[in-house]
């Protein structure tokens, strides 16, 4: 049986509507009960129709995703004429390139981020703020307590928490933690039956930090994705890692084919591929020294960011958004704080052409 400590805390600070919640970019509407979706990077045909500028003309720096992605090859015809099957090479290297002893793939990461508070009775669950709005929405719609944490006070409110939840590198800020934190507080949750789950989305680069090969204890769970590094998000793939007993249990609620055999193709290909691995990090690296190098030349110095973001809190956020996208520039903005996220351009015209339309801001 799971056991709470009784513990009154503070909740701060409260979201820009006046109410806690853990994410500055989601909307009242949800604090106010509202079945609403909540907004993403990468709308491009919305921002095309809204400043009337065609999808083809856009550059579009507003998901983190690698621009200059893994070279699909051609999909082999069975992998269309196939149902796909769970025991296919897969989850082998997948194992291999986390050094996960236990993983189970999933439609993309945003499919466990649903399912895995469906595992949990009502709980309180605390996460930073801002972050990926996803995992709030997800546990409060399951009927679970999200507790707004700041990053200096995870140590004294983990006590009253059932499970901590962190992205790592956090999205947008690209806060980051010492692997041996992390372990820390998953002993502390661990021993009274609680989670610390660890998002790793943007990991890719800093496999050092990583708590990948320890997943497989109890109580420890952490959500990979080829999406970003591989630049792979139309494929719909992603990886829980974790002990067998909580993977079994997940397994079992999402049932059968939950990724499709062509995806389950082109992520294996993906992650076999050393030599395009090593390669791109090297450049995912000097790519986000030369984002956050050319924010900064512009005004626009970067609070926070990792290999394929940079993240800028500015008050004028609405005013360099509206101004980027009526260039055909795309970025994410952000409301509490004030802020923008800036992915990382592909070629060297579209270096070209976000710089020169950065230093318009500035005359």
């Amino acid at each position: 049986m799971e056991r709470r400590q009784s513990l009154t805390i503070s909740i701060e600070p409260p979201c820009w509507c006046g109410e806690p919640c853990c994410c500055g970019c989601w909307s009242s509407r949800w604090l106010k009960g509202e079945n609403i979706l909540l907004e993403h990077g990468g709308r491009l045909r919305h921002a095309a129709r809204r400043f009337s500028i065609p999808v083809a003309d856009w550059l579009d720096l507003s998901t983190g995703i690698n621009p200059l992605g893994w070279p699909v090859p051609v999909i082999p015809a069975s992998c269309w004429q196939r149902l796909p099957e769970a025991d296919d090479r897969l989850t082998e290297v997948a194992k291999d390139y986390y050094g996960a002893s236990s993983l189970l793939p999933v439609a993309g990461s945003q499919q466990a981020i649903q399912a895995l508070p469906r595992l949990r009775s009502a709980c309180r669950v605390g996460m930073l703020s801002p972050a990926y709005a996803e995992h709030a929405h997800a546990w409060r719609s399951c009927g679970h307590r999200v507790v707004p944490l700041r990053a200096d006070r995870i140590d004294e409110t983990l006590p009253c928490l059932d499970v901590l939840l962190l992205i790592h590198p956090n999205n947008p800020t690209g806060q980051c933690y010492e692997p041996g934190q992390l372990l820390e507080w998953h002993q502390q949750l661990a021993a009274r039956g609680g989670w610390l789950l660890v998002d790793e989305a943007f990991m890719d680069c800093r496999p050092e930090q990583s708590l990948a090969r320890q997943s497989g204890r109890e109580g420890l769970i952490v959500l990979r994705s080829p999406g970003k590094f591989f630049g792979l998000a139309g494929a719909r793939v992603g990886f829980v890692l974790g002990e067998q007993a909580l993977l079994q249990r997940l397994e079992a609620l999402l049932g059968p084919w939950t990724i499709s055999h062509p995806s389950r193709w082109v992520a294996a290909a993906a992650l076999s591929d050393v030599g395009w691995q090593q390669q791109t990090g090297i450049r995912l690296r000097r790519c986000g020294i030369r984002l956050r190098e050319l924010l900064t030349a512009c005004s626009l110095p970067p609070a926070g960011g990792c290999e394929l973001f940079q993240w800028v809190v500015t008050a004028d956020a609405g005013k360099i958004f509206e101004a980027l996208a009526r260039q055909g520039i795309l970025i994410r903005q952000f409301e509490e704080p004030a802020s923008l996220r800036f992915g990382l351009p592909g070629t060297e015209d579209d270096w070209f052409r976000l710089e020169s339309a950065l230093r318009g801001l500035q005359s």
